[in-house]
């Protein structure tokens, strides 16, 4: 999947059943998948991180691990490839805090379920950029997860009543941009 599929980053372990996960990131580094690639794995020692980051990982942490950890080690590897060190993401009048989880417009806090939490991250992480709506359906939902044909729609609407109607543009035969 990680050779045609774009993911805002991946999990990697090195011992993988048919084949080994450094020969796994190589082939990714090689055909040019520039996605974060976060190794968790039970090999620890020195040089065998040393190996996994100068394969082309962007972090390495061994087992056994704390989830917490893992979840905030993978968010700061997606801000930094979209260019925000920071976990708070503004634009223009809306401030949304990734790890805390809050959303601001002019300074007043606005309440979002998950589901439109997830959609704002990805529009703010790309601003100015237009994401089509197969591109926001396969971010949104898991791969085993369907869903109706307008849930996009649906989500953006909401999101447009809750921050201001000209926060996401339609684009014609394209799809959305956060302006």
């Amino acid at each position: 999947m990680g050779m045609h599929d774009q993911f805002d980053a991946a999990i990697l372990d090195l011992g993988l059943p048919n084949m080994q996960g450094l020969t796994v990131l190589r082939k990714w580094r090689a055909e040019k998948r520039d996605m974060p690639v976060l190794i968790l794995t039970a090999h620890g020692t020195w040089t065998e991180k040393v190996e996994g980051l100068n394969a082309g990982a962007d972090d390495y942490i061994t087992k056994p691990f704390h989830i917490p950890e893992v979840v905030a080690r993978l968010r700061a590897l997606i801000r930094r490839k979209s260019g925000a060190a920071n976990p708070v993401l503004t634009h223009n009048d809306i401030s949304l805090d990734t790890v805390a989880g809050k959303t601001m417009v002019g300074g007043k806090a606005v309440e979002l379920t998950a589901s439109e939490l997830r959609m704002l991250t990805y529009f703010m992480h790309r601003a100015g950029r237009v994401i089509s709506q197969n591109e926001l359906m396969e971010h949104l939902y898991a791969l085993e997860e369907s869903a109706e044909s307008n849930t996009i729609e649906v989500y953006v609407s909401r999101l447009r009543r809750k921050l201001g109607r000209d926060i996401i543009t339609t684009v014609r035969g394209l799809g959305y941009r956060m302006d």
